[in-house]
């Protein structure tokens, strides 16, 4: 049985690539055991710096995008 494959076109959202290169760059640099909650705290970390007034990853690699 085959099914027809369906021409979808996706948008990343803006900023994504830049906050997934960044968590890329941290597991390759730090080889974490845990991958996933590696990434869970790498991603509650950034939360946290961005609530308390740090640069937003994600709205500088939009910016970048544009």
């Amino acid at each position: 049985m085959s099914i027809a494959a369906a021409n979808t076109n996706l948008r990343v959202p803006a900023g994504f690539q830049n906050l997934l290169e960044g968590l890329a760059r941290e597991v390759l640099r730090e080889q974490p055991t845990d991958v996933v909650v590696f990434a869970a705290q790498y991603f509650q970390k950034l939360l946290e710096q961005r609530e308390a007034g740090a640069t937003d990853p994600v709205a500088w690699g939009a910016m970048l995008e544009d």
